[in-house]
Order: C-alpha cells, then sequence, then structure tokens
C-alpha cells in the first residue's frame, strides 16, 4: 500500500485502528510519499494526475510552486473522494506533521463515504479521469490541439451553470423518457470503448432530431426553468459529436466535485475534530507538544473579516456536541428567553458524539449552518457583517446581530455564491434564440462577467442568446448575437448605452 517508510507505515496502522476504534468508517486509504513539487503538480491536477491535458493546469502548478517556493503556503494534505481513497503526503513534512496528516484525511475519508450529499459521486473516478483524459488526448489528436482546448475553455467557464441539487431528485424527463443520465436524448450509459456499439451515431442523430421536432411543436420549450445550462446545452445545441462528449465529460466532472464545496465547511471541520482528537489524546509525544500545536493552530487561525472553513466547522462540531451533551436542545431550552440561564443550562444527556455523528450524514453547509449557528454561537465566535463605508472610504463592521450574520453567511454559501441561471425559453420570439433568467435576490451580476458567459453560450447555440438579470433593483435584458452585445431595459427599449461590448467567440 503506497511508498510509505517503515515508521510511517507503523504510524498508517495505529491510526487507522484508532480512527476506526472511535467510530469512524472509511474505505481503504492509501497513502503516497512525494516532494513538494510532485505534490503541487498532482494538487494543480484537482489531485488525480491522469487528468486531460490543458493550459489552466500548468498555470496552477505555477502558482502553487511559486508559493510553495516563497514561503507563502503549503499543502500538508490532499486527499481524493475516491474507493479506495488516495492521500499524498509530503517527504519533507516533519513526523508530527504526517501523524496529524493522516489522522486528518480519515476524518475525510469517513466523511466522503458517510454523507449523504457524497452518495452520488463516482467512487471510482480516478479510473474515470483518466479514461477521460485519454478520449481528449484522441479528439486532440484527431481535431487539434487548438480546437479542443478552445472547447475545453469555453465548458470550463460555464462548469457552474448545473443544477447542484439534480442529482438528489428525481423528474421525469421532458423530452425522451428512455434517456439515460448520459444528458443525450436517446443515449443510454456505457464505457467509453463501448459508447459507439452500444450508442451508434446514427441513432443518436435520430434521436436528436425527433427531440427538435418536439421542441419546435411544444407550446413552451423547456416547460419549466432548466437550472442546468450545461446539460440543456448537451441535450439541445447543434454540437458536434466530439463536442457533446468532451461537454459531458466536464459536465459529469462537475458534478462530482460540487459535493466538496456544498460541505466545504462541515468536511474540514469534522477532519479537524477527529484530527485533534485522536492527537491529544493518543499520537502527540511530548517533545511534539509544541510542533503540533504550531501546525494545529495555523490550519485555524483566521484573518478579522474572514470565514475559515477548518474554524468555523470544527467549533460548531464541538458547540453541537457540548450542546447535546449537556441538553441544550429541545422545546425547552429554545423556548427560553433569559440569556443568562441558556448560558448554564445543564441537563446531562450525553447525545454529543452520537447528534455529531448523525450531523456529519445528512446536512451539508446550509443547513449547518442555517439549523445550528445561534445567538450564543455567533456572540463566542465574535462572528460580524463588514461592509464599504461610502463616506469613509474604509471597510468596517456594519453588525453584529447574530441573524442578519447567519443570513450573510448563507447568503455566499448558496451556490457557492454563484448566480443562478436558468434557461427559460429555447425559441424566444420563435426565432431559435435562447433566453436565460438569472434568479436576482439582490446582488447584481458582474457584467463583464456575464457578457463573456453570453458569448461562450451563444458560440454553442449557434444563435442569439438573451440574459435577463437586474441592475439595482431594475429590470435589464443583455443579447449577444455572435458579433455585438446590447442591453435593454425591462419594456425592451434600448438603453443609451445599447452597445456595451464588441467580440466574437474565439
Amino acid at each position: 500500500m503506497g511508498n510509505l517508510t517503515p515508521e510511517l507505515a507503523r504510524y498508517r496502522d495505529e491510526i487507522r485502528e484508532l480512527a476506526a476504534n472511535y467510530g469512524l468508517d472509511f474505505y481503504e486509504v492509501i497513502f503516497e510519499l512525494v516532494d513538494a513539487d510532485e505534490l503541487n503538480m498532482i494538487a494543480s491536477y484537482g489531485g488525480f494526475p491522469t487528468r486531460y491535458p490543458h493550459w489552466r493546469f500548468g498555470m496552477e502548478y505555477e502558482q502553487l510552486s511559486k508559493s510553495y517556493n516563497y514561503g507563502l503556503s503549503k499543502i500538508y494534505e490532499l486527499v481524493i473522494n475516491n474507493d479506495p481513497c488516495y492521500a499524498y503526503l509530503m517527504r519533507s513534512n516533519s513526523l508530527t506533521d504526517q501523524k496529524l496528516v493522516m489522522a486528518h484525511v480519515y476524518g475525510h475519508c469517513d466523511f466522503f463515504k458517510n454523507n449523504e450529499w457524497f452518495a452520488k459521486t463516482p467512487r471510482k473516478m480516478m479510473d474515470m479521469t483518466a479514461n477521460h483524459g485519454a478520449r481528449i488526448r484522441r479528439y486532440m489528436d484527431r481535431h487539434g490541439v487548438g480546437r479542443v482546448e478552445d472547447f475545453i475553455d469555453q465548458v470550463l467557464a460555464l462548469d457552474n451553470l448545473i443544477d447542484i441539487y439534480s442529482p438528489y431528485v428525481k423528474r421525469p424527463d421532458r423530452i425522451d423518457v428512455g434517456a439515460e443520465q448520459s444528458g443525450e436524448p436517446g443515449k443510454f450509459q456505457a464505457k467509453g470503448y463501448m459508447d459507439r456499439y452500444i450508442n451508434p451515431p446514427e441513432a443518436l442523430r435520430a434521436e436528436r432530431e425527433k427531440a427538435t421536432q418536439q421542441r419546435e411543436t411544444a407550446v413552451k420549450y423547456p416547460e419549466r426553468p432548466a437550472r442546468d445550462v450545461l446539460k440543456f446545452l448537451l441535450e439541445n445545441a447543434p454540437l458536434e459529436s466530439w463536442e457533446q462528449d468532451v461537454l459531458d465529460m466536464l459536465r459529469d466532472e462537475a458534478y462530482y466535485f460540487a459535493p466538496q464545496g456544498m460541505t466545504k465547511i462541515m468536511n474540514e471541520g469534522w477532519a479537524v475534530y477527529w484530527h485533534s482528537t485522536m492527537m491529544t489524546r493518543n499520537l502527540v509525544e511530548a517533545s511534539e507538544i509544541i510542533n503540533y500545536c504550531d501546525a494545529h493552530s495555523g490550519t485555524l487561525a483566521t484573518r478579522p473579516g474572514q470565514i475559515n472553513p477548518y474554524k468555523l466547522g470544527v467549533e460548531l462540531m464541538r458547540d453541537i456536541e457540548d450542546r447535546w451533551d449537556k441538553g441544550k436542545f429541545g422545546i425547552d431550552f429554545e423556548q427560553c428567553d433569559d440569556a443568562d440561564l441558556r448560558r448554564k443550562w445543564f441537563r446531562p444527556t450525553n447525545q454529543g458524539k452520537e447528534k455529531i455523528f448523525q450531523v456529519r450524514k445528512v446536512h451539508n453547509d446550509i443547513s449547518f449552518v442555517d439549523e445550528f449557528v445561534n445567538a450564543e454561537f455567533a456572540e463566542d465566535q465574535k462572528m460580524f457583517v463588514w461592509g464599504f463605508n461610502q463616506q469613509t472610504g474604509d471597510y468596517e463592521i456594519v453588525s453584529r446581530d447574530w441573524q442578519r450574520v447567519k443570513r450573510s453567511l448563507l447568503d455566499s454559501l448558496t451556490n457557492f455564491g454563484n448566480p443562478i441561471i436558468q434557461v427559460t425559453d429555447a425559441n424566444f420570439g420563435n426565432r431559435g434564440e435562447l433566453y436565460l433568467h438569472h434568479d436576482w435576490v439582490g446582488v447584481d451580476l458582474q457584467f463583464d462577467y456575464a457578457m463573456q458567459t453570453l458569448e461562450y453560450v451563444q458560440s454553442m447555440w449557434k444563435r442569439p442568446v438573451w440574459l435577463e438579470t437586474r441592475d439595482e433593483g431594475q429590470g435589464i435584458v443583455f443579447r449577444y448575437d455572435g458579433k455585438e452585445h446590447k442591453r435593454f431595459d425591462s419594456k425592451g427599449s434600448q438603453t443609451p448605452e445599447d452597445t456595451v461590448g464588441q467580440g466574437a467567440p474565439s
């Protein structure tokens, strides 16, 4: 298993046994010992060293390498949601760091296996990314590196336009009831090397034509707003077969990574909880205490005005455990208005450990924060909302009200802070134009990014694309036809700055 030294292998076995005795349940974990340069390379690929070639991986590698060489950052651990889980240890780390990292990794692996939001992720992602890499390399050989890479650029710019909750909701298909999860009407799931035989191109072409006819004769298409824009383009845009395959692969990868964004605070908090438990109770020698405290405190360090997911996650986990151990839950506690009595509340039930395991299983970050952040926790953690004061020209604390703090935090977590864009009409004006709607909740789009997004969508749709949004609360619509951007007010009239940008999709 891996290439660990005998000493590290002995500690790995000890930590694995400790984790199991504490009640953690995880896939087999394979640890690999790598140099700093190798770890930066693997991290730049998102943990998958066999991914497809693309310039952004090189850019991320350069950034990580320079940051490490200049002493600005250091990767302590990297673990992959897979069965078995793969984890990478930096060879230059001290023994204390290696023990901390291995304990941290087992916390992550337990979370990957047991949290419901990871239940739909493929557990053989290492093999899947290798397959994706091989297929994309073949397309590059056939169609040219530049052409395929340009299309990948477009997809990656749109890969947040997915419905992160769709894997957990079963909905009837709107067009083809026989369509599988592949995203294309009439296409069945198949391994890459068997795809051509199970899904003949001629049959898929006929299915697409049938779907197009059904769309054109429908009163409205889609019947309801489609939040998964990538899936909609996959099913309906006039893409070449290799473009459909690349889009399908990158969309699958986007869904694989989505639960990690949905549970960042919980996942890191859970891992910190267990590494600190195992290290302080079982693993740290007297001579290692200073080194351990230095590494652990660095992990939990928080800059004013920022949220550290490690710190917030572990503090909330510990607060939940403490509250459920002392009986600080239920109707009697919630209805108590005496702040002093709430703090001194002690009706021991010793249900804390059971409760945090339950929380680990069913929650994501949004429900975690929404259900368990209360006035006492926000005050103890000195949480606040900050903003820019136009009069003074400084950033300052706006409010310490715990409900406003929680609302602000939830807003930043919703859809990872990305705007929610939906397809509402694929035949707008009866001209085959695509109409997108921004679900505006008080935060305006960054218009330069929005216009670039329209260019990428239009390059796939081949027809003009519209985007309805708001600017300071007022309705506004953007349109891109492949040559120029135009801007309209909510009544359809062009605004004075009607042409707000020039450009054509590459």
